[in-house]
């Protein structure tokens, strides 16, 4: 059948239907155009022009998210394709998460003798970053840049962006400050990715240097720059400075963004000023999947199991539709309010959304039924585990024996968990505590023996307390404060008048088998109480004492802080490891449940 006459007339037309259906990824009449040209002998592509409608073609399924059917369209073209027809083929499987797809198609280019280019680069760059580690190819980062470097690309600051940002995703920062440094020209992508790349790194003081230096050279920060920088702030519990960069959003109308939305939620939450965070969610202009999720999750680390609750039903009724992580929030809400029937509902929910259950929502779930004492239904669930249970499975159902002195299970616990070659302190430590609580001191005393048998070093418990622009850090019986004197003095002064008041020191989870005396001394000057008692001396009456805390707070000290906040009529605000508890005239707003 000889091939049919070229279309000059209409073939501009045609390529410029196909760009606009393109754009508004009209999918049905871009299928019906696609197959007209199919039956009108025009595809497979001869001529110029219907090579560019072919090409056109992979353009519009790459937009509509359809990676193969973009490849089909590729194979339509004449033989050898062009560089810009593999660079959207490239594209195409790159920008809908196929990274091994997008990979393997730029290493064919090059295999067919096509050069690199300004567009194929970028991309390739992207799946780099985008593949899992244990399928990336070790030294990819370091060879792409090189094949950039010899390329006439090689000072554009579009792929050394690219370049850059894969770096930092990939996780090396050293090679991507380096790149960064080197840059003839640098862009907002530059100064975002190095940015994000530290901020994910958690190298919090150097993501902040970064800042501050674009800020400097008068960078006009993006969305993504801004949105980065504050989750640094909420990262590291910088409350004011996280609201001057508030601040400075709302001046340059970047806090319409969804994206730093949904950081600001998660910055106020964190920073324990849930209502700001409610604020900022309710004001919101424009809400994404992410937003929603900040603000289920800032509801249940704070105990507003019912707000949680109703935001679900919420964010079903605007059409979102919840994701792995919005389950996640709300079995995390069961779990601190003990909701068992709850939070077997959700967790039987999620695969009617077509969403099977990961490591994570096993590990909830199990600290959700031990929490309530059902730990042999824990050991079940467990059980029936599709996957290997990892650490923080474990790890959960060792806190659940800790804290109904369940020794035996804890020690079976234990055991699985260090089978996981997990080398946590935590673990050891939640074992020989159990056995302390359950008089069990010479199982105690063998279980520190094997942490430190094994090289593993407890990890130390610090406490924070940020005010006047300063963030003060103490660990348990600390004296190097310059006001530690006076810290301790009223520390001993609000004891006496707690004690007046009924309380009485729990000492139970001590792990030395020392005498009573020893004991109130070891628990009555820990960190977080040396932080409050700062807090007393430099927060203004009125306003609420905000401590921060890297371990889960032990049950005295949680006693203790409610008799505090009774005899002084302060208001303190403590974020551990687990959730926040807001302490006033007595009483905690977790009801003794965490």
């Amino acid at each position: 059948m000889p091939a049919p006459p070229p279309l000059p007339t209409f073939a501009r037309a045609l390529a410029d239907l196909l760009v606009a259906l393109s754009g508004a990824r009209a999918l049905p009449k871009g299928q019906q155009l696609h197959g007209h040209l199919l039956k009108a002998g025009h595809l497979p592509a001869t001529a110029s022009t219907h090579t560019l409608l072919a090409h056109h073609l992979i353009t519009l399924y790459a937009r509509c998210a359809l990676p193969d059917l973009s490849h089909r369209a590729f194979l339509d073209l004449p033989s050898p394709p062009s560089p810009a027809a593999w660079s959207s083929l490239i594209s195409s499987f790159s920008q809908n998460g196929h990274p091994a797809s997008s990979f393997d198609a730029f290493r064919r280019m090059l295999a067919a003798g096509v050069p690199a280019t300004d567009r194929s680069i970028p991309s390739a760059a992207k799946a780099i970053a985008a593949a899992k580690t244990s399928s990336r190819p070790p030294f990819a980062p370091h060879a792409l840049h090189g094949l950039a470097a010899k390329t006439p690309f090689a000072g554009d600051v579009f792929v050394g962006s690219a370049v850059l940002d894969m770096y930092a995703k990939c996780g090396h920062l050293a090679d991507a400050r380096r790149l960064f440094d080197e840059m003839p020209e640098r862009n907002v992508v530059s100064w975002s990715a190095l940015i994000c790349g530290y901020a994910d790194a958690g190298m919090h003081p150097e993501a902040m240097g970064i800042f501050c230096l674009a800020l400097e050279e008068a960078v006009a920060v993006n969305d993504f720059t801004v949105s980065s920088i504050i989750r640094v702030c909420a990262a590291a519990t910088l409350f004011e400075l996280g609201a001057q960069v508030h601040a400075r959003a709302i001046k340059t109308a970047l806090d319409v963004s969804p994206f730093v939305g949904s950081s600001l939620v998660s910055l106020y939450s964190k920073c324990g000023l849930v209502e700001c965070a409610y604020r900022v969610f309710s004001e919101a202009p424009e809400k994404n999947l992410g937003i929603w999720n900040a603000v289920l999750i800032a509801s249940a680390q704070h105990g507003h199991t019912s707000a949680a609750f109703e935001r679900f039903m919420e964010m079903q009724s605007t059409g979102f539709r919840p994701n792995h992580i919005t389950f996640l929030c709300l079995l995390t809400a069961c779990s601190h309010a003990g909701f068992v029937d709850e939070g077997k509902r959700y967790f039987a929910l999620m695969k009617e959304y077509g969403i099977e259950p990961q490591s994570e929502h096993y590990a909830a779930m199990v600290d959700l039924l031990g929490r309530v004492g059902c730990i042999e239904e824990a050991f079940d669930l467990i059980d029936s585990m599709p996957m290997e249970p990892p650490e923080s499975v474990w790890g959960a159902l060792l806190m659940a024996c800790r804290m109904f002195k369940d020794a035996d299970t804890a020690a079976i616990a234990a055991q699985r968990l260090f089978q996981t070659g997990s080398r946590s302190s935590g673990a050891h430590m939640l074992l020989s505590s159990t056995y302390a609580a359950a008089g069990r001191h010479a199982d105690a005393a063998l279980a520190r023996k094997a942490m430190r048998d094994a090289g593993i070093r407890k990890e130390t418990g610090l406490s924070w307390l940020e005010a006047a622009g300063k963030v003060h850090t103490f660990v348990s019986n600390c004296r190097r404060h310059q006001r530690s004197e006076e810290i301790y003095r009223v520390l001993e002064k609000v004891s006496e008048k707690m004690e007046a008041a009924g309380y009485v020191a729990d000492t139970s989870a001590v792990l030395k088998d020392v005498d009573g005396d020893e004991k109130k001394v070891a628990v009555r000057y820990h960190s977080e109480r040396l932080a409050i008692g700062l807090g007393l001396l430099i927060v203004p009456e009125g306003v609420p004492i905000r401590v921060m805390k890297n371990l889960r707070v032990c049950d005295d000290c949680h006693n203790a802080i409610k008799y505090l906040t009774k005899c002084t009529g302060r208001v303190v605000v403590l974020r551990d490891n687990r959730r926040f508890h807001r302490f006033e005239d007595g009483v905690c707003s977790c009801g003794d449940f965490w």
